[in-house]
């Protein structure tokens, strides 16, 4: 189904938005259409800000994005049929009211005003600066005319029928001051006019007033245009309607609040000279005879379908959601299990996305999901799977929430390691360069000072600025001015791998990700273990960042034809040490070929064999130093037995989506029930 959504009435900014009980409720409901269209750029705007700050999403210039999923919003000024208005002018029956019209007003400058009788349309602005027009120019009080059509709406309303009374009295009271008994300098109609009428009061009209408080479009400016083909007419037009945007270099714009302004826009358009009244109608006109509503209707028609082709091939780059039956059926026919799952916002409860509700402090201490506890120790004390806990998360994050399991840590995005029952041993590179922590630690220090509510950790391996409880748009701008303090500052020059989060900015070691650790962290578990079997079976699910989403790759498994060839490790002197068949490194072997991995047992048996080895298959690692792919050789993984899942994240290398961290519940309940 193609859903398109289109708001004739102006929208509030993100502050007055924010007040509203249901704001999200409304906002959310508005992106499930396909294409959000406006008839301004403002109400555009106003719509993707409050959509950033209070649902806290990504606007970008083609719209919203929520996870991968866009939401297109652009505006799209609508127009009239002007056609209908330019044939009417040629019908008997309007040249006759006309006729009379110009009979009727002869000798006077004809000003008109056609509204709804509603509070936004600022009738009593209007007519209160005609009053401070006639104060001021005596010379024009028996020469000008302001009829004034006031449609009644809402007439059982009381604020509306106290709008009525206060009109009437203004129109009462300036009729009485300069009228005579010949003539009112104001006449008031509380009704409509048919079409006929309306038309051939357009057409003798030398100035229209429209002083909207705030209005979506007001087509009686493009109504009143497309009849002044002859007269060539002034509009005088309230900047805070919507027409405003189309009409503005031919019309005068005024601020409706602003009596003054108003009141001397009237005289300037009463005295306009006869070229500049034409080269402003031949503006306005050119515009209402071309975006036409026939013209309007067809363009969001076509950007509506232009949108669905462009969210379809979306859809095919995103992955499906986790076959969870399927996940948990492979697991039970499985032998030695291997579970990698991320911490924070995969095993931590959901949270309110912008804390507003007063909860950035308690969100900061990162907790295990309270119907996550029984699940996991149940999983974890089951001899054939082994859990690895993977996060950015400091190490004494992970010993708070996981103290208590038997399962394996992996901190600061693996370069930290320890089972629960031992003690913490790094996996960094020998070589990795920490001299530039001190000066980016002064730049995060600076910009926490100057945006609230942002926060910095400090890591042995990397630093984290986070803004996410600060405000959206200040927090964005803040970062790319720290971004730039980075570059040409501390970093510069340093080894070192910048990360942007959502609403982060990380900087870390190069070489520091999960993927790049994982095959040391897979090697200890293996020497650990003394595994017997190879893992036949991986789950990796997480709410990673980009660049850490190697995970998911690392696992992949390659086809047989793309093996890299192995090469055999001499027999150590200390009988204590093992052997595990490594990948080629050599020059031979291509880029490709050095980062995948070798997963087949039965080749890796064979070959330890040919070499002699030996008959045992005891993989495991050298202690002194990891080389880079000592644990994918534990690794007898096939396709159907490898589930990598993002978890809240559409845009992935994942193979599978989950949607949030219930999710993620749901699918360790299941796979510990039928453990």
């Amino acid at each position: 189904m193609k859903v398109g959504w289109f708001l004739h009435t102006p929208f509030p900014s993100s502050e007055i938005h924010r007040t509203l009980p249901s704001r999200s409720e409304l906002l959310r409901s508005v992106l499930a259409a396909d294409l959000v269209g406006f008839h301004t750029y403002d109400y555009a705007r106003h719509f993707v800000s409050a959509c950033t700050r209070i649902l806290g999403l990504e606007g970008t210039p083609e719209g919203v994005e929520d996870q991968g999923k866009l939401t297109r919003v652009a505006a799209f000024p609508i127009g009239i049929d002007s056609d209908r208005f330019i044939r009417a002018l040629e019908l008997p029956q309007v040249q006759e009211h006309m006729k009379e019209l110009k009979e009727r007003f002869a000798g006077r400058k004809v000003m008109l005003g056609v509204d709804r009788l509603d509070m936004i349309k600022g009738i009593p602005q209007k007519i209160l600066a005609f009053e401070k027009f006639l104060e001021e120019n005596l010379n024009w009080r028996d020469k000008v005319v302001l009829l004034q059509i006031a449609v009644p709406t809402r007439t059982d309303v009381p604020e509306y029928q106290k709008l009525t009374s206060q009109v009437h009295e203004i129109v009462g009271r300036i009729n009485g001051r300069f009228g005579t008994l010949t003539a009112v300098p104001i006449h008031h109609l509380d009704r409509s006019l048919d079409f006929h009428a309306l038309c051939a009061l357009y057409a003798v009209t030398d100035v229209a007033l429209v002083t909207s408080l705030r209005d979506g479009m007001n087509l009686v400016s493009y109504e009143f245009v497309a009849c002044q083909a002859s007269k060539k007419g002034v509009l005088i037009l309230s900047e805070f309607a919507g027409a405003a945007q189309s009409l503005g270099a031919g019309a005068i714009l005024v601020n409706p609040w602003n009596v003054t302004e108003v009141a001397a826009s009237i005289g300037y358009a009463l005295n306009m000279p006869a070229d500049e009244r034409e080269k402003r109608h031949h503006h306005n006109f050119m515009h209402v005879t071309t975006h036409t509503s026939q013209e309007w209707a067809a363009t969001f028609v076509s950007e509506l379908n232009d949108t669905i082709v462009e969210a379809q091939l979306r859809t095919r780059q995103v992955p499906p959601l986790l076959p969870i039956q399927v996940a948990v059926d492979r697991y039970l026919q499985s032998s030695n299990r291997l579970l990698i799952l991320g911490f924070n916002a995969t095993l931590t409860e959901p949270k309110d996305t912008l804390g507003r509700r007063g909860g950035q402090i308690r969100e900061m201490e990162l907790k295990l999901h309270p119907d996550l506890k029984e699940p996991l120790k149940k999983l974890c004390d089951d001899s054939k799977t082994t859990i690895v806990v993977l996060s950015g998360s400091d190490r004494s994050v992970l010993d708070d929430n996981f103290g208590d399991y038997n399962m394996w840590l992996a901190a600061e995005n693996g370069m930290f390691l320890r089972l629960t029952m031992g003690e913490w041993m790094t996996t960094m590179p020998e070589n990795l360069n920490m001299d530039w922590v001190d000066s980016v630690k002064h730049v995060f220090e600076y910009f926490t000072e100057r945006t609230p509510r942002s926060h910095f950790e400090l890591r042995e391996t990397s630093l984290v600025w986070n803004y996410k409880y600060a405000d959206i748009e200040f927090g964005r701008l803040q970062a790319r001015d720290l971004l730039q303090h980075l570059w040409t500052g501390p970093i510069s020059n340093a080894s070192v791998d910048v990360v942007q989060g959502g609403r982060s900015v990380e900087v870390r070691a190069v070489g520091v990700t999960k993927g790049a650790a994982i095959d040391r962290i897979l090697g200890e578990i293996v020497h650990n273990k003394g595994m017997k079997a190879p893992i036949d079976y991986v789950l990796c699910i997480g709410h990673f960042l980009p660049k850490d989403e190697d995970v998911y790759t690392f696992f992949e498994p390659e086809l047989p034809s793309e093996a890299p060839p192995t090469v055999p490790r001499p027999t150590p002197a200390n009988p204590a040490m093992t052997y595990v068949p490594r990948i080629s490194t050599t020059k031979s072997g291509s880029r490709a070929a050095r980062l995948k991995k070798q997963r087949s047992l039965s080749t890796l048996e064979k070959r330890a064999t040919v070499h002699g080895i030996g008959n045992a298959w005891r993989p495991t690692l050298m202690r002194d130093k990891m080389s880079l792919h000592e644990g994918s050789s534990v690794l007898d993984l096939k396709g159907d037995n490898y589930f990598s899942c993002a978890v809240g994240r559409k845009r992935s290398s994942a193979r599978y989506l989950l949607g949030s961290s219930d999710d993620v519940v749901t699918l360790l309940k299941a796979l510990a029930e039928d453990s």
